[in-house]
């Protein structure tokens, strides 16, 4: 582009169409979108949040599940007592006399 000097003094020059320059025209008709940070690392904090959140929720429902686990504990601990008592010896021996 050669420098032309016959250029009319009042004559409206053109912006300077770089960011930050103070000439830049508004922008119209131009739709911008952004991302949240949460949307473009969805997974920043997913461990923490999933430790955390596990131990609230099953420390709220501990009452719920815990009892009747610890019932079926003692139940089949008795039973596999009782079990291996009336299959022994002495077991097999207080039955015959029962009967």
């Amino acid at each position: 582009m050669e420098y032309n000097q016959d250029l009319p003094k009042g004559a409206p020059h053109q912006p300077v169409l770089c960011p930050g320059h103070k000439d830049l025209p508004a922008q119209r008709g131009i739709i911008s979108y952004r991302l949240s940070s949460k949307r473009l690392n969805p997974l920043s904090h997913a461990i923490h949040n999933a430790i955390f959140n596990t131990f609230r929720r099953s420390k709220n429902q501990i009452l719920y599940w815990a009892p009747p686990l610890l019932a079926a504990y003692l139940i089949m601990d008795w039973a596999n007592s009782r079990n291996e008592y009336l299959n022994s010896k002495a077991g097999r021996a207080e039955e015959v006399d029962s009967e």
